[in-house]
């Protein structure tokens, strides 16, 4: 058994990393809140460009077709904007989405995708990649804990004008979707062709008089909608940060207290064979000289 100095050394290194949790999380809170109040400040916005662009996608607009809109064939090059977080220490927050995320290409390239390009927004997404030796094209990280288009624009671009080119088949976006406090969801979704659940189709039909011509009002609409989601995207992936951050700091300060309960029982046997063993010495002693 560990002597009393050496075990009440351990209890104050573990009150110390109790205090730093604690701190940890109250801080965590803190954040949590402002980063939810900016999360569903979004969310409006980036629905209504969504009720636009889906009724542009199904608008009969026979004299132009953005390629935004438009399938390809066969998928086969496939470009991916990586949402993670800057820091750790926020559970399996960001091993979720990248544990989907890889699961995700082993399906792809098994379905013939022979060229897969990565855009990570956030640092724990790009060293990832970097250490897989994936194909890093854009990055952007040190994103703060607000949500910025501007620092976001660059490694977007990179990603939407290799689409916009033909390069790429596909786009998906890999994030985290805050469900609640207490939840968080890893998401793989479809950010181009712009089509499927997400998008969604008009109850009725729609269409709009044009100025100064449909093809410039499209094409910016169109980007403006895409930047948007990935926006929402960033955001939501903040709120969840934050959320999974107060959690998991709220477990460790939870298990530092257990075990600075376990090591004071622990001390108390140790000190208290320690008096039984001098008992034991001095009623021997007086027993011998008594002798």
């Amino acid at each position: 058994m560990a002597g009393g100095k050496e075990i009440r050394t351990k209890i104050k290194s573990v009150q110390n990393t109790r205090k730093i949790t604690k701190a940890m999380e109250m801080v965590a809170a803190s954040k949590m809140r402002k980063a939810q109040e900016r999360m569903w400040a979004a969310r409006p916005y980036a629905e209504k460009v969504r009720q636009l662009a889906a009724n542009l996608s199904a608008a009969n607009l026979t004299e132009y077709k953005h390629r935004f809109l438009t399938k390809a064939d066969k998928i086969e090059r496939v470009g991916v904007i990586l949402v993670t977080t800057d820091k750790g220490l926020c559970g399996g927050l960001n091993t979720n989405i990248l544990r989907q995320l890889v699961n995700n290409m082993r399906q792809w390239e098994q379905e013939g995708v022979s060229d897969i390009r990565l855009a990570c927004l956030g640092n724990k997404g790009l060293g990832f990649a970097q250490r897989m030796g994936g194909n890093v094209v854009a990055q952007a990280v040190q994103l703060g804990d607000t949500p910025n288009l501007e620092k976001l624009l660059g490694a977007i671009k990179v990603i939407i004008d290799a689409y916009q080119a033909g390069e790429l088949d596909a786009v998906y976006i890999a994030s985290t979707r805050f469900i609640n406090t207490m939840k968080q969801e890893p998401v793989v979704d479809q950010l181009l062709p712009l089509a499927g659940d997400k998008l969604g189709t008009p109850e009725t039909g729609w269409d709009y008089l044009y100025e100064p011509e449909a093809q410039v009002v499209i094409d910016d609409l169109l980007l403006r909608y895409v930047e948007a989601l990935v926006y929402q995207s960033v955001a939501e992936n903040m709120a969840s940060e934050q959320s999974a951050r107060m959690v998991a700091m709220k477990a460790a300060t939870d298990n530092a207290g257990s075990v600075i309960k376990e090591l004071q029982l622990v001390y108390n046997k140790a000190r208290q064979a320690a008096i039984t063993k001098e008992i034991s010495e001095i009623v021997g002693g007086a027993a011998a000289i008594a002798g």
